[in-house]
């Protein structure tokens, strides 16, 4: 029997370290504003977290986000934790916004690293994907990703390798424009 062709495929099933990549409902922009994409980022870290996995790079906005997670012991887990994290935060969220009812995630897609090489060109992506969308000039001005806190804990000689990454041929799903005003960074950081 051959893959579902409209689905992505979940075959993380062993240990290891992957990127999970989640699009909104329709792609619409249901966390708009600073509240919503705090609510958004600290549910999923944690709950990432909460799990004993380690996030290494993130990146939340208006309508998807990239997650980078280290050392899952066991990725037969992974469907089970991503519908518990999507159906908490699709909770809190339409409670907040008095949508209740509406769907929030669809499904998400995930994939292993081949590599050391694969590893640092898709972390360097999250890192850069709100400059990737034009969101701003400078990834660490973003605040709802690791950008700045990357930079700030992260051994100078790493930053440094990380940046020679060049991400043009990262395949990453990402059919997303996202919005974000920057009068909402105005607020101080919280990592």
């Amino acid at each position: 029997m051959g893959d579902w062709p409209h689905a992505p495929v979940h075959r993380i099933l062993d240990a290891g370290s992957l990127i999970i990549t989640t699009g909104t409902y329709q792609r619409a922009h249901i966390f708009r504003t600073r509240e919503h994409l705090l609510l958004f980022e600290s549910h999923m870290l944690s709950g990432v977290r909460d799990q004993g996995w380690t996030v290494l790079a993130w990146a939340f906005f208006s309508n998807h986000y990239h997650v980078i997670i280290s050392e899952i012991e066991d990725g037969s887990r992974l469907p089970t934790v991503m519908r518990r994290l999507h159906g908490g935060l699709s909770h809190a969220i339409n409670g907040l916004q008095n949508e209740r009812g509406r769907k929030v995630f669809h499904n998400y897609w995930d994939s292993r690293f081949h590599d050391d090489k694969s590893f640092l060109a898709r972390m360097r992506y999250v890192m850069q994907n709100p400059v990737h969308h034009g969101l701003v000039a400078n990834a660490a001005d973003y605040p709802f990703c690791s950008a700045s806190w990357f930079e700030r804990t992260a051994p100078t000689s790493f930053v440094k390798t990380l940046e020679t990454f060049k991400t043009d041929r990262v395949s990453v799903p990402d059919p997303f424009v996202p919005v974000w005003s920057a009068a909402e960074a105005a607020e101080p950081e919280r990592h």
